[in-house]
């Protein structure tokens, strides 16, 4: 072996024994529960140790195996390893899996069965559901069918008949979003758009600037004036037509800078909600499973720390 793979293994035992050794002694990444009204409610540490909690063996191992695989995904930012593709592919197959049943569930069973065949449906899958057809029930046969047609892709030989379902939907989609997206963003921004440069305060509409009886508001006021230049400079920017030299090449190069400073915070709130995921895991390994820390005080004194 590789003298970096003796270390490795070295450095993977000594951690395993330090695992092994906390769970024998402080039972670091159990989970208790106690009894509520027939209910089995998830306790505290402090409760355990006053003899009201009992250990909860699913739960544990649920702790156990996301620590686990936690610290696979981790072990890629030193390298492409096999433990991160078993977690990887893990966590994409069981996550597709989920997805599939929820799906089944909410969508094919109340949507679908449900309305070609309410009173079946209702005695084995949904209670709560009317056992009448709606009026033009039987044109649920047609995404029934498509759904069939799609399903068709799996199989050996007929493989392009998935296409013409695949093509409806993505043009139903597209068109119906299209609308939403012309409603809720291009009108909503060109709406927000559309006010005074110079805001003024007043408490009644008789009330100017002119006369005195109202105030300038500053703050909004360079936030109007910044707002309408930053839109109109990136709309030259984005106009090929009138080639960008002189006042327009001017104007189309302060639309790069609301661009660039735009994207820049765009990113900078990606990143932060990265770290904060990352922190959360860190906090997961650090609180739930080893027990170094314990920020919320479910532990009594003693069953934290190294």
């Amino acid at each position: 072996m590789k003298p970096v793979n003796v270390a490795w293994t070295i450095i993977l035992l000594i951690a395993g024994g330090y695992l092994a050794y906390r769970a024998a002694t402080l039972h670091n990444g159990t989970i208790y529960v106690h009894d509520v009204d027939g209910r089995e409610i998830v306790a505290t540490a402090w409760e355990a140790d006053l003899g009201v909690a009992r250990p909860d063996v699913s739960r544990t191992i649920g702790v156990w195996v996301a620590a686990i695989f936690t610290l696979c995904i981790f072990s890629f930012l030193y390298r492409d390893n096999v433990f991160y593709k078993i977690a990887e592919a893990v966590v994409v197959g069981v996550s597709a899996a989920y997805w599939m049943v929820i799906g089944f569930w909410t969508v094919i069973v109340p949507n679908l069965l449900g309305k070609l065949f309410p009173a079946m449906t209702q005695s084995w899958a949904v209670p709560g559901l009317s056992p009448y057809r709606e009026p033009f029930w039987y044109l649920y046969f047609i995404p029934l069918l498509l759904g069939i047609m799609l399903l068709w892709r799996l199989a050996p030989r007929g493989a392009w008949i998935a296409r013409w379902p695949l093509a409806f939907t993505i043009g139903a989609t597209a068109g119906m979003r299209l609308v939403a997206y012309i409603q809720a963003d291009f009108l909503s921004q060109v709406r927000n758009t559309i006010r005074p440069l110079v805001a003024v305060v007043r408490e009644s509409p008789e009330q100017s600037l002119l006369d005195g009886t109202a105030s300038l508001d500053i703050a909004n006021t360079v936030f109007n004036i910044t707002l309408v230049v930053g839109v109109l400079s990136c709309l030259v920017y984005f106009f090929f037509s009138v080639e960008h030299k002189g006042a327009v090449g001017k104007v189309a190069h302060l639309g790069i800078w609301f661009l660039m400073i735009t994207f820049g915070a765009a990113f900078g709130y990606t990143v932060m909600g990265r770290i904060a995921l990352l922190a959360m895991r860190i906090e997961f390994l650090f609180d739930n499973w080893l027990w170094w820390i314990d920020p919320n005080h479910l532990r009594p004194p003693g069953w934290t720390g190294w």
